[in-house]
């Protein structure tokens, strides 16, 4: 993967949540402990991250005390969501996040077991841009099928807090979906970076 070809990571997150996060950027699972807010995060996948440990250039770190960043929103995730795609939305965060001081890439998701932990910027290199921003990963063969449904949910982990600094749009689905955001970000920088996008929540 070259860095030219980001040309935004992203958040996939309820729209309820917008208006905290336009204020305090995007937290990490566990310092959202105690915070009311939505979530669309499948139980049994927070149990396996619960017990990942992230090497780093400063020690290892609990995966959950990362904010975790997508380089292709539209992935396995987003698709066993977007039925839900009218109360949701994706956060656009500046690639700069790249260069800030223990960020940790991943080549596929980072509970999977058999991912790398890359040091950010420079593991992009290692990462291979033609799975990650893969279009569909079907396939007959069952292994290819979960390699590649990992590996277009390779992430950016990004310790503790994506800064409010560095969120730079919303995508949504729909026109209703869009009134929603737009109200939860009213009086935010926000609120006028607001576009739809179909495709992207597989519509």
């Amino acid at each position: 993967m070259l860095r030219s070809d980001i040309t935004h990571l992203y958040y996939i997150v309820p729209i309820a949540n917008l208006g905290s996060i336009a204020r305090q950027g995007i937290l990490s699972n566990s310092r959202t402990q105690g915070i009311a807010h939505d979530s669309i995060a499948d139980p049994s996948v927070q149990n396996r991250r619960d017990k990942v440990r992230v090497p780093g250039k400063s020690g290892s770190r609990e995966l959950h005390s990362y904010a975790n960043l997508y380089f292709n929103a539209r992935n396995a995730m987003m698709y066993r969501v977007h039925d839900r795609h009218i109360d949701l939305c994706v956060v656009q965060v500046s690639p700069k996040i790249l260069d800030l001081p223990d960020v940790v890439l991943t080549d596929c998701n980072a509970a999977s077991g058999w991912c790398k932990f890359l040091p950010s910027p420079s593991g992009l290199g290692d990462i291979d841009g033609s799975l990650v921003f893969a279009h569909s990963w079907t396939s007959q063969d069952q292994v290819e099928y979960y390699r590649q449904k990992s590996a277009v949910n390779a992430e950016v982990l990004v310790p503790d807090v994506v800064g409010h600094e560095f969120l730079v749009g919303v995508c949504v689905s729909c026109a209703s979906a869009q009134t929603t955001a737009a109200a939860e970000l009213k009086g935010t920088p926000l609120s006028a970076r607001i576009v739809t996008n179909k495709e992207l929540f597989f519509l």
